[in-house]
C-alpha cells in the first residue's frame, strides 16, 4: 500500500509552538477570501470557449516547465514529457514517468503545488509511485471529464475573482470581451500588454510584427513614427478592454531616453536586421521609457520582469520551443538602470510601477529602497524561482524593514498551471501569517493590527498596486 499524503493544517507555520497558535489565527482570517490573481499566463480562450482540459498529464505536466525542468535535469528527455506539443510517447506513459519520479520533488515549491492539487482538487492521498499511476491518472481523468471541471467551473470553486492573462499587443482581445458580456460568468478576466515581441531587436520575427503592427495600428504613418502612434493606439486598446497593466520581460531594467532621430535609426536598423546587439538593447531601454510616459496618457500600470538569459540551450530551443525550462537569472542593477525614468516620471502622480526580481539580493539593497521613496514604486512578489516557501520568507525579511507593507504589491501566481493557482496562493498567505505571527511573538506589532496587515497583503494591496 502507498503511504498517505496530506496536507497538515500547520504546514509552512512556524514550529515554536506560541508563534504557530498565532499564526493560526492570522491564517484562518484570510485562508477564504477571494483570489486576486493580478498577473498570470492562463489563456482568455480557454475560459471563453469553456474548453475540457483533455488528460492529467496535458494539465499537470506537459505546460508546466517547474516540473518538467527538473524531470529533464535527471535525465528524462523533455520528448518523454510531450513538451513542445510532442507526441513520442502517450500521456499516460509520461504521466508514468512523473509519477515513478515522484521523489524528486522532496522539498521543492513544484512538489508543494503538486500535492496540494491532488488531495484538495482531486481527492487524490496516496502518494503517487510507479505501482499506483495507472490508478491516479484513471481518477484524474475522471474528474476532469465532469462539469464541474470545466474551466469556468474551476473559477468560482477555486474563488478567483480576478484573473490577468498576457496578451500580445495586436490580440483582438475577443475572448476577454466574451467573458465580459457574459451576465452568467461573474469573476473577472483583463488582458494586459505584452509588448516584448515588438520591441527586441532579436526576436526572430520583430521587423515582421513591427510591420503588421505599423500597417494596422499607426494610423497612416510609417516608420518610427508610425511604430511609436501603434504602439500607444493599441495600449488603449487594451485599457478599452480592461487592461489594468502592460508587462515588459525586458533583459535589464535598462531604460534609456533617446533623441527622436537616434531612435528612428535604430528602428530601422531593427526591421533591416542590422542593428548590433548593443544596439538592440539601447532601442529596448529607449521604449521602456517611452511607454513609461505613454502610461501617464492610459494609466496602465508598468511592471517589470527583467534578469533572466532565455532560451539557454540551443537544441531544445530549436526542438521545443521557448519557455521549456531552460531560462537562466542573471543579477541586475535596478537603481542605476532605472535612473532615466524615474527622473522622468518616478514622483508623477499618474504613475505606477512594480518591480520583480530573480536576484534576491536587489530586495534589501535596491527594491525596497527605491519603493520606500518613491511613490510610484511597488514591490513584487517573489516571481518564477522565488514563489517557494523559504523565498517568500525570506523575501518579506528583506523588504519590510526598509518599506514597511503599504508597499507591497501582493501576491501573483504568474502561472500556465490552472489547477496551481490555489495552491500557489495558500502557501504565500501560509508563509505571510508566519513571518506577521513572528512580529507579534517578538512584540513588534499587536495581534490586532497583524490581523488587518495580512487582509492589506491578500486582498487591498494587489487592488491597490494594480489599480482594480
Amino acid at each position: 500500500m502507498s503511504p498517505s499524503m496530506q496536507l497538515h493544517p500547520d504546514r509552512l507555520f512556524p514550529a515554536d509552538t506560541a508563534v504557530r497558535d498565532i499564526a493560526r489565527h492570522l491564517h484562518a482570517s484570510i485562508e477564504h477570501l477571494p483570489i486576486i490573481s493580478p498577473h498570470g499566463h492562463v489563456d482568455a480562450t480557454l475560459l471563453a470557449n469553456n474548453t475540457p482540459f483533455p488528460d492529467p498529464t496535458a494539465l499537470l505536466i506537459s505546460p508546466d516547465h517547474y516540473v518538467t525542468r527538473l524531470l529533464h535535469a535527471n535525465r528524462i528527455p523533455l520528448d518523454h514529457l510531450r513538451v513542445g506539443g510532442t507526441t513520442t510517447v502517450t500521456p499516460e506513459e509520461t504521466w508514468r514517468t512523473l509519477c515513478a519520479n515522484w521523489h524528486l520533488f522532496d522539498g521543492t515549491a513544484s512538489g508543494y503545488w503538486l500535492t496540494h492539487e491532488l488531495i484538495t482538487v482531486f481527492g487524490i492521498t496516496d502518494t503517487p509511485n510507479a505501482a499506483n499511476a495507472d490508478d491516479i491518472y484513471t481518477t484524474i481523468t475522471t474528474v476532469i471529464n465532469t462539469p464541474q471541471f470545466r474551466p469556468r467551473a474551476l473559477m468560482d470553486t477555486f474563488t478567483i475573482e480576478v484573473l490577468a492573462t498576457t496578451d500580445d499587443p495586436l490580440d483582438t482581445l475577443e475572448a476577454h470581451d466574451t467573458l465580459a458580456n457574459d451576465p452568467t460568468f461573474t469573476p473577472r478576466v483583463i488582458p494586459t500588454f505584452r509588448p516584448d515581441a515588438y520591441t527586441k531587436f532579436w526576436h526572430p520575427t520583430f521587423p515582421e510584427l513591427a510591420t503588421r503592427l505599423i500597417d494596422e495600428a499607426g494610423d497612416g504613418h510609417t516608420g518610427y513614427d508610425g511604430y511609436l502612434n501603434a504602439i500607444a493606439a493599441r495600449r488603449h486598446y487594451f485599457r478599452e478592454h480592461g487592461a489594468v497593466s502592460s508587462d515588459h520581460g525586458t533583459h535589464t531594467p535598462a531604460t534609456l531616453r533617446l533623441d527622436r532621430d537616434e531612435a528612428a535609426r535604430l528602428f530601422t536598423k531593427g526591421i533591416n536586421r542590422t542593428a548590433t546587439r548593443d544596439e538592440a538593447y539601447a532601442f529596448e531601454a529607449h521604449m521602456l521609457y517611452q511607454q513609461a510616459l505613454m502610461s501617464l496618457d492610459d494609466q496602465l500600470v508598468m511592471t517589470l520582469h527583467p534578469g533572466v538569459h532565455r532560451n539557454t540551450h540551443r537544441t531544445t530551443l530549436n526542438t521545443y520551443g521557448p519557455d521549456t525550462g531552460h531560462d537562466i537569472p542573471f543579477a541586475v542593477d535596478y537603481a542605476t538602470n532605472l535612473a532615466p525614468l524615474l527622473n522622468a516620471v518616478g514622483t508623477h502622480p499618474d504613475f505606477q510601477l512594480i518591480l520583480f526580481t530573480i536576484d534576491e539580493t536587489t530586495y534589501s539593497r535596491e527594491i525596497a529602497p527605491l519603493a520606500g521613496f518613491y511613490p510610484s514604486i511597488y514591490i513584487g512578489a517573489p516571481w518564477w524561482f522565488l514563489d517557494a516557501p523559504d523565498a517568500m520568507a525570506r523575501f518579506r525579511a528583506a523588504t519590510t524593514e526598509t518599506a514597511g507593507f503599504s508597499r507591497s504589491a501582493g501576491f501573483i501566481d504568474d502561472t500556465r498551471a490552472f489547477c496551481s493557482i490555489p495552491a500557489r496562493h495558500d502557501a504565500a498567505r501560509r508563509t505571510d501569517a508566519a513571518y506577521l505571527a513572528r512580529l507579534v511573538a517578538e512584540h513588534r506589532i499587536t495581534e490586532t493590527r497583524a490581523h488587518e496587515i495580512i487582509v492589506d497583503l491578500v486582498d487591498a494591496a494587489p487592488r491597490r498596486a494594480f489599480t482594480l
